[in-house]
């Protein structure tokens, strides 16, 4: 093979995946290698769209939008509007995490409440039962 396409086992070595991940998003749209027979040959394209979905799981992406990022993949324009919808997105998942922080936060003083109040009521039943004894 040449230095532009890969084999599914070249890539998930590369990339630090398994072939069954590869082809779970050649499935969903995502990847869409040449066949030689069984066997798939993936391009440079490929594997570009392939770091874009790992990059895009590992800072919360959906399937969904990674696969939209993919479909305006186009170097010939300098991917312009690619990027800009990948910055969009990254603002948009920044405003989640920041939400997910204050919910995760006011949860956190919801627990010392309640942790407080068991103690409070543990610690009265105790001298409750010293009274009794």
């Amino acid at each position: 093979m040449s230095s532009s396409t890969y084999s599914i086992s070249d890539l998930a070595r590369e990339l630090d995946i398994t072939p069954r991940a590869i082809r779970f998003y050649e499935e969903q749209g995502m990847l869409s290698p040449e066949r030689r027979g069984l066997e798939r040959i993936y391009s440079a394209r490929d594997k570009v769209s392939l770091k874009l979905i790992l990059r895009g799981k590992r800072i919360g992406f959906s399937l969904a939008e990674c696969k939209e990022l993919i479909e305006l993949y186009d170097p010939a324009s300098g991917n312009r509007k690619q990027l800009e919808t990948f910055m969009h997105k990254i603002a948009e998942r920044r405003l989640q995490l920041e939400q997910q922080l204050l919910d995760i936060q006011q949860m956190q003083l919801e627990l010392d409440t309640a942790e407080e109040r068991c103690q409070i009521a543990m610690s009265e039943t105790l001298k409750n039962q010293d009274l009794a004894v």
